[in-house]
């Protein structure tokens, strides 16, 4: 029977996650991110998931999606805090997480189109888009699946003694279910190289997170478990980017793992195909005026980084390039029916 390595235990669990600012409150030059690449990400983002709903409503897309638009801060400010070699898991809403994290816009769109040129070879769709070799593990169809696959991954890396990390994404009502629960204090016992970020979009499908959870901050939850938490504008990528990196460096040096909270906005319906309740439109209004997108953009113009003309230009390269995802995909070929039991993998009880 194979040994099992001790797990090392270095620190405490409850530590204040280190400062990255400088006296005044400001980040150091050396500890900046690139904005403007991180805007262009976030606009990307969007467009990639408006030319979805666009598809979807026209039947060129078959089945739902779960867009991700409004939410476009989180995913590109956790990603903008990670190496190549780091790890994420996403959920049922994961386009934008594996783009941020350098998936192929043509991949991603032939995969969702069905098409073999696609991530699993159009046989996935929405919802498995995996590439290992960006440590993309996998969006997840189960309600908090991935968090179990965060666990793990933080588990690989401490047994092979790397320095990566393992980042878990999740919404709000995923985290009342018993893998979350679970995960999380496994990685927290073993001191994990693990972060936990809830995108709280303030709905489980049509659940409002206020009428689910009797706390005001699922962060909160965090001293339970024994790891830091913090609570995070999700509508300012550079305020997650910073949260981030804190919590990056906190489980790095052997401190285990963090949960972060990014309260922000899903604009859309929960699934493109499934129309749930009106929200109230005063409630929509107030969270699409902190447009992220708008947010960063107005940083930059305040500082004279960026014009009206500029972000035109970001734009329009956006809109290319999601249109040349579509041509991409609609030339490429369909699965053969032939390939129809390859990729397949089944566990079960040998006799």
């Amino acid at each position: 029977m194979a040994t099992k390595k001790r797990l090392k235990r270095e620190g405490t669990l409850a530590v204040d996650l280190p400062a990255l600012a400088s006296p005044d409150g400001s980040i150091p030059a050396a500890e900046r991110v690139d904005r403007m690449a991180m805007l262009t990400m976030m606009v990307r983002i969007r467009a990639f998931e408006m030319k979805l709903a666009e598809l979807v409503r026209d039947l060129v897309i078959k089945g739902t999606l779960h867009p991700y638009v409004g939410q476009e801060a989180v995913a590109t400010g956790v990603c903008f805090a990670l190496r190549a070699d780091d790890y994420i898991t996403s959920n049922h809403r994961g386009h934008g997480h594996a783009l941020a994290k350098g998936a192929d816009m043509n991949r991603m769109m032939a995969e969702l189109l069905g098409r073999q040129t696609g991530y699993c070879k159009g046989k996935g769709g929405s919802m498995h888009i995996a590439d290992l070799d960006l440590g993309m593990l996998g969006c997840n169809g189960i309600v908090g699946g991935g968090l179990g696959i965060t666990a793990g991954a933080a588990l690989s890396a401490t047994l092979r003694g790397t320095d990566q990390v393992s980042v878990g994404f999740f919404g709000d009502g995923a985290a009342n279910t018993g893998i979350a629960h679970e995960a999380m204090n496994l990685a927290a016992a073993w001191q994990l190289p693990a972060i936990f970020i809830c995108e709280n979009n303030q709905y489980a499908l049509s659940m409002p997170y206020a009428k689910a959870v009797a706390a005001p901050d699922i962060a909160s939850r965090a001293v339970g478990y024994g790891m830091p938490g913090e609570v995070v504008d999700g509508n300012d990528a550079q305020a997650v980017w910073a949260a981030t990196r804190r919590a990056v460096l906190h489980a790095r040096h052997g401190r285990g793992p963090t949960l972060l909270e990014c309260k922000t906005y899903r604009w859309l319906q929960h699934s493109l195909r499934v129309k749930g309740p009106d929200r109230p439109a005063d409630e929509e209004a107030a969270w699409k005026a902190r447009c992220p997108i708008a947010h960063l953009r107005g940083q930059l113009a305040s500082e004279r980084l960026l014009d009206d003309a500029g972000f035109a230009a970001v734009e329009r390269a956006a809109a290319r390039e999601v249109e040349g995802s579509v041509a991409f995909a609609l030339a490429s070929p369909e699965p053969t029916l032939d390939e129809i039991e390859t990729d397949i993998y089944a566990g079960g009880f040998v006799e």
